[in-house]
């Protein structure tokens, strides 16, 4: 467990409470560590992560939680780059796993839209795209300046993204798998994704297989999200169409997430930010980092127990025992405290 900053830290307190009830409901035990790295760790003594940080969280834990993470006493957010990014790249997590589900009506902003249309997942590429950090800065801060910023797709990342995209289908009962690209102006990197989703989707006939630009697709989930099942595209696009799909399941405190390597320790997280104006005056929306504990539970092997998370916090939204952002009138505590409540009388 990693609380991180701001309402990270008020959000992962309420993710552990439904953690402990499964547990106590259950019987089944689990040993939860909490981790101080964040912006008050590096700012006491100048780490962000300690030499063996990566090599710890590969070889002794069987998952990662984190709340959220961003200080402005540190505008490089050089903690938040080396504990978030850092781990997913020194882990290799190379799915940035999405689910968009919307759990009541009355929370899409869509008109004439519900829970029926919007039920989908968000394979986005992980480790490579333009977030790696190629490309440098040539007479910054003058007006000759230039700025170069390389996006890197190589066929062992490209092809195992929509691998695993094909193979969530087929686990989960989907008919269809999207990938979205924009080939037609970035005809290099992007001629890659074309050609190796040609190649995959050739070896799972049984789905369906389809395509279309980034920009077509983003109006498309506005227009009709119901048409989409599993969508695969690269981490830029990816990064941008999963806020999107945050919107339309209620907002960013509904939305949780997985940097996943399929078999190996992998990290979960709410996809807000750390909101530090808002740190411990009890107002986050806490459902973010409660479902983010479901998955990692789903993740682990542990489907039974996550079925249980995801069933109070549907019970919580259907109630109106939620937080203001999503029709409720609770705060980020009494909103952990019910859906605690409603695991273990479940």
């Amino acid at each position: 467990m990693i609380p991180g900053d701001g309402i990270g830290k008020d959000v992962t307190t309420e993710a552990v409470k439904a953690l402990n009830a499964v547990s106590d409901a259950t019987g089944k035990a689990l040993t939860l560590e909490m981790l101080p790295w964040g912006a008050d760790y590096y700012l006491e003594t100048g780490i962000t992560i300690p030499p063996n940080g990566y090599d710890m969280l590969r070889d002794d834990f069987d998952a990662i939680l984190v709340g959220a993470l961003g200080d402005p006493r540190i505008p490089d957010m050089r903690h938040a780059r080396d504990i978030l990014l850092g781990t997913r790249f020194e882990l290799d997590l190379y799915v940035n796993y999405r689910p968009v589900r919307l759990l009541a009506d009355h929370l899409c902003p869509l008109k004439g839209r519900g829970v029926k249309d919007v039920n989908f997942v968000v394979f986005r590429e992980n480790t490579e795209g333009v977030y790696v950090g190629v490309g440098g800065r040539f007479k910054a801060g003058t007006t000759d300046e230039i700025a170069v910023q390389e996006e890197i797709n190589t066929y062992k990342g490209v092809r195992r993204i929509i691998v695993a995209a094909f193979e969530h289908a087929v686990a989960a009962g989907r008919a269809q798998v999207c990938m979205a690209d924009k080939s037609n102006a970035m005809s290099h990197g992007h001629a890659l994704w074309q050609r190796v989703f040609r190649e995959v989707s050739a070896e799972y006939p049984s789905i369906e297989a389809s395509h279309m630009y980034i920009d077509a697709l983003a109006m498309s989930m506005i227009k009709d999200p119901s048409q989409f099942q599993v969508i695969v595209t690269n981490n830029l696009f990816g990064d941008i169409i999963t806020d999107l799909g945050g919107a339309l399941q209620g907002g960013l405190g509904m939305a949780a997430s997985g940097n996943i390597h399929p078999g190996r320790t992998s990290l979960f997280e709410p996809v807000h930010g750390s909101a530090p104006k808002y740190a411990g005056r009890n107002v986050a929306n806490p459902i973010g980092a409660i479902l983010s504990s479901a998955l990692m539970l789903e993740t682990i092997g542990w489907r039974d127990e996550a079925a249980k998370i995801e069933a109070a916090v549907s019970a919580a939204v259907a109630a109106s025992e939620v937080t203001k952002d999503v029709g409720g009138s609770l705060g980020t505590k009494e909103t952990g405290d019910w859906i605690a409540g409603y695991i273990r009388k479940n």
